[in-house]
């Protein structure tokens, strides 16, 4: 048997997790300590582990699960070495990047915020829209098929009404939160129809002024987008370290 990695912790602290199911198989999880750190591990075979759902899931629920108990640096899916001295050796590598994180993310949680217009609130608001209204009447009027650069143009003036909306809501709502939170990065959204895709670093007794905060945009803007509240998570986005086995 090797070890599957989940996360790193400071000290020797106790957790609740003690299990983790993969592939319809129970491995029991524990930690092994290097310094004054400790890696949290699961006795599992050395073999390459399918990122499915329920596998996916597993880890992810493993890694919120010892968040309860502390702080957390987590390890990427799918990382298994061979000996408990292969884990000493992963965290003896990594050990002065840890010390440099874990006061940074101690006493502090991550949450996501993902805006998305919906659908017939964009239409209405595309149609109002001067730029975008009299390009679609031209490209309507057209006997005969539209140009290339006519539907760069299109394409152009419809970009330009996307850009608008992901700066109001930059205004509206990515910068009231992160003036609350620890820290805030604003993500490349995935759609024309995403408003905001935002992830946020909070302390723990900012949770309460951060949750009024988003339900008061939820409250003004409920009727016309739709809402994408998760965490709390590890500090995914604010670890400059992809912590994988094997990092130099």
């Amino acid at each position: 048997m090797g070890f599957y990695m989940f996360a790193v912790i400071p000290g020797k602290q106790k957790m609740t997790v003690r299990h983790v199911t993969f592939d319809g198989t129970e491995y029991p999880v524990r930690t092994i300590s290097y310094k004054d750190v400790s890696v949290v591990a699961a006795e599992a075979p050395v073999q390459i582990y399918e990122p499915n759902r329920k596998n996916a899931k597993a880890h992810q629920d493993t890694v919120a699960a010892v968040m309860k108990d502390c702080t957390v640096i987590p390890v990427s899916f799918g990382n298994v070495v061979e000996s408990e001295a292969d884990v000493k050796e992963f965290a003896s590598q990594l050990y002065g990047k840890f010390k440099q994180i874990f006061p940074k993310i101690e006493g502090k949680m991550e949450v996501g915020l993902k805006l998305t217009g919906k659908k017939e609130w964009m239409k209405e608001q595309a149609m109002k829209n001067p730029a975008l209204k009299k390009m679609q009447q031209q490209l309507n009027n057209r006997s005969r098929p539209s140009t290339y650069y006519e539907n760069l143009a299109a394409g152009e003036a419809s970009k330009k009404f996307v850009t608008s909306f992901h700066e109001e809501f930059e205004k509206e709502v990515f910068q009231p939160l992160a003036r609350i939170a620890d820290a805030a990065k604003s993500n490349e959204t995935i759609n024309e129809r995403m408003l905001l895709n935002a992830a946020f670093l909070i302390d723990a007794d900012k949770e309460e002024a951060f949750d009024l905060e988003v339900n008061r945009i939820y409250e003004k803007w409920k009727d016309r987008i739709d809402f994408s509240y998760t965490g709390p998570w590890p500090a995914y986005n604010f670890i400059d370290l992809k912590v994988k086995a094997g990092s130099p």
